[in-house]
């Protein structure tokens, strides 16, 4: 990353942090602003974007968004970040099967500091497609792993509830 952009990212960070600070349309402005000074065919223009609007309410205009950047190949921790904002916002919009599917994928496609926040929106896109066993047992094998005891013993409760045989 060259200097400009350093800054660029430094500036919608701070941006971001004072998000509570700032009426929604002045804010919903500071963000096109910032990603107006991108170059045509930034996916992060469209990921700040989605952000934004999802941040605000307004899953609608999020999620098109979102799908905008990921097909200009948002990369990095930015795209596992669209695909689970993605989903939630789709899952808001009453498309909670599709939002499982997505995050179903987002699962199986590997691994990061992100993963529990895959399965905690997964989890709720489940419990609206009418498997709350399944959105349940996967909250409390998430929740086990943070647990400063009985992590085993309420991941194998959890991972019961769908498999009285585990």
């Amino acid at each position: 990353m060259n200097e400009a952009e350093v800054v660029w990212e430094e500036r919608v960070g701070a941006l971001w942090e004072q998000l509570d600070e700032h009426k929604e349309e002045d804010f919903l402005a500071a963000v096109e602003a910032l990603a107006g000074e991108l170059p045509d065919g930034d996916p992060r223009g469209p990921f700040e974007r989605a952000c934004a609007y999802d941040s605000t309410g307004h899953s609608d205009l999020a999620a098109p968004l979102y799908r905008e950047a990921l097909a200009a190949g948002l990369s990095g921790v930015r795209r596992r970040r669209a695909v689970i904002q993605m989903a939630s916002s789709i899952r808001n919009l009453g498309r909670a099967a599709e939002s499982a599917g997505l995050l179903e994928a987002e699962r199986a496609a590997g691994t990061d500091l992100l993963d529990d926040a895959v399965t905690g929106f997964l989890a709720l896109a489940l419990a609206d497609t009418g498997r709350e066993r399944e959105a349940l047992s996967l909250a409390l094998v998430a929740l086990a792993k943070h647990l400063p005891r009985y992590n085993r013993s309420l991941a194998n409760y959890a991972r019961e509830l769908v498999d009285p045989n585990a």
